[in-house]
Order: structure tokens, then C-alpha cells, then sequence
């Protein structure tokens, strides 16, 4: 398959930024040029519209809603020591989960061989109930919602590498057993969750994979992970999609976190998830971004990913 290669992103998700925090708008630029810098002609940007309120309404309660309006209406508000608004954070964070939506439904129809939203701010710690660890609005989620509302798709796996375990997106699928969810992650490290015990509940139960990852792990320990236990988790799940939470703190360079990743982990893992996609007849891969504050770092190993998840087709 030699499909193109969509990048889904939107300066006007920069408008959400407060000094000094390491969240910022170079992120998204940075993101956005190593998914450039692998697609060379094959790069599709394309534009896509904000989240609508029912595809948000599907994940997140009306209360969340409504504070993170009402903090935005008022020109910003600090929602816990990491977590923030600003004026345009609302519009920002719909736009990047209208982002996640539209590459997700492109992968699925065969318009792209790799779509990848490079977004702000993330979205991975928000659950169904409250906004937390940079994340408003979790735009994986809003992503599987949409496509089950669509028809696309029912099961799904997330594949999820950020430094962080996403623990708003295992909460709002914990229950779920048509949603496989499985994480590498640094313990201990913020936000305290994804322990191995932690497999789901109810019919859920062993749906979800986590593989806590100690300090100082670095290529070796990531990849086999991935390549000996999650990835064929997640291809023995036989999902219909599978959408990526791209976090690349991992990186042995970030400075949030005490991983030591290199660029040949993450392409080793993506070049093995193309070959599962490809094993499983999906026509594509959807990617979004999520955590990674070291711009060089970031910008480098989205690169790296892209080009092996085309490579293994």
C-alpha cells in the first residue's frame, strides 16, 4: 500500500498557551513539521472541522462542558496546578478533537495510509467527569465515539505511548468491552495509575494492558513491550480501528520525565504496529498528539514514526 499521508493541524489551536508552561504552541509546529519531514509528496494537509457539541456530549458530561465555557467565557481560569484556560482554550481544544475525529474517519475509509493530528492541547488524562494533566478534552475518545455513531467502526483498540498513563482514557473504556486500550508508561510518574492489575471491569475485563516501564528504560525495554506482549494483545483483539495517543515524553531528552527512548524505539514500535495493521486488512493508522516537550526530540521521533508505519505496508 502507498497511500498518502494526511497532517491534521490548525494554528489556531496556539491561542491556548500560558507563560512558561511546558504545553505550548512550538509543540504542534514541531509535530507538524516531522510529519513534513517523512511524508515528503505524499502529504495531504487538509482541513477539518471543530468537534460538534453531540460528538463531545458523547464522553464528556455536561458539567465539564459547561465549566470549561464558562473558564473561557471569563478569560481563563487555572483548573488544577497543571491544568489551564485561557481565553480560546474551549474553541482550541474542539478544533483538536475535530482534528483526532477526521483523521480517525480518513484511516477508516482508506483516504490515508497514516493520518496524524498534531494537536494541542492533549487530550489523554481528560475523562468523562473532569478536565486534569494538561488534557481538557480527551480527543481518542471523542474519536471512538464518533466512529461508532457513524457506523465505522464498534471495536477498536488504542494504542497509547505518552511517558504518562492515560488513566481518562482507560477510565471512560474501563467498562467497555469493545474498546482494547494498551500503554507503555513511566512508574512511578504523575498521574499514579495503570498498574498490570489494571484489565478492565465487568465484560471488560482484559481488554485493557498496561506495562509500567521503570526509570532509566530505554529502547530495549520499551520495544519489547510492545512487540512481545501489547501489540499482540491488540492484534489478537481484532479491532475494526486503531487509533494512536502519540506522546513522545518518553523520549530519553524530555524533560518532564526519566525515560530513555531514542527515535529507533518509537519507529521500531511503529514499523511493528504497521505490520499488524497491515495483518489485520485495516487500510490505516489515525495518530494524535499528546505529550512531548522537548521540541527537537518531538519533532525527530514523529518523524521517525511516520516513516516506519509507511515502511511496514
Amino acid at each position: 500500500m502507498d497511500g498518502p499521508i494526511w497532517l491534521l493541524t490548525d494554528a489556531a489551536m496556539d491561542v491556548h498557551q500560558a507563560p512558561g508552561h511546558p504545553e505550548r504552541p512550538d509543540r504542534r509546529a514541531a509535530a507538524a513539521a516531522g510529519v513534513r519531514d517523512a511524508a515528503g509528496e505524499r502529504l495531504v494537509e487538509t482541513a477539518f472541522a471543530p468537534a460538534s457539541d453531540d460528538e463531545i456530549a458523547a464522553v464528556h458530561d455536561a458539567r465539564v462542558v459547561a465549566i470549561l465555557e464558562e473558564a473561557d467565557r471569563r478569560g481563563g481560569a487555572w483548573l488544577d496546578p497543571d491544568t489551564y484556560v485561557v481565553a480560546g482554550s474551549w474553541d482550541a481544544s474542539r478544533l483538536a478533537a475535530g482534528a483526532t475525529v477526521r483523521a480517525a474517519r480518513a484511516v477508516i475509509a482508506g483516504e490515508a495510509q497514516v493520518a496524524f493530528a498534531a494537536v494541542r492541547p492533549p487530550g489523554h488524562h481528560a475523562s468523562a467527569t473532569r478536565p486534569s494533566g494538561f488534557c481538557l478534552i480527551n480527543h481518542v475518545a471523542v474519536a471512538v465515539a464518533a466512529l461508532r455513531a457513524d457506523g465505522s467502526a464498534r471495536r477498536i483498540a488504542i494504542v497509547d505511548w505518552d511517558v504518562h498513563h492515560g488513566d481518562g482514557t482507560q477510565a471512560i473504556f474501563d467498562a467497555d468491552a469493545d474498546l482494547c486500550y494498551a500503554s507503555t508508561h513511566q512508574w512511578p510518574l504523575y498521574p499514579g495509575t495503570g498498574q498490570v492489575a489494571d484489565r478492565g471491569v465487568g465484560e471488560a475485563a482484559g481488554t485493557k494492558h498496561n506495562r509500567p516501564l521503570d526509570p532509566g528504560s530505554g529502547d530495549a525495554a520499551f520495544v519489547a513491550a510492545w512487540v512481545d506482549e501489547l501489540l499482540p494483545a491488540v492484534e489478537a483483539f481484532e479491532p475494526e480501528a486503531i487509533l494512536v495517543s502519540a506522546g513522545y515524553d518518553a523520549h530519553r531528552r524530555d524533560p518532564l520525565a526519566h525515560l530513555a527512548v531514542t527515535e529507533d524505539g518509537f519507529a521500531a514500535v511503529a514499523r511493528e504496529l504497521g505490520d499488524v495493521r497491515r495483518r489485520l486488512g485495516l487500510p490505516g493508522v489515525a495518530l494524535t498528539l499528546e505529550g512531548g516537550y522537548d521540541l527537537d526530540a518531538l519533532r525527530s521521533s514523529v518523524a521517525a514514526t511516520v516513516a516506519a508505519l509507511v515502511a511496514a505496508s
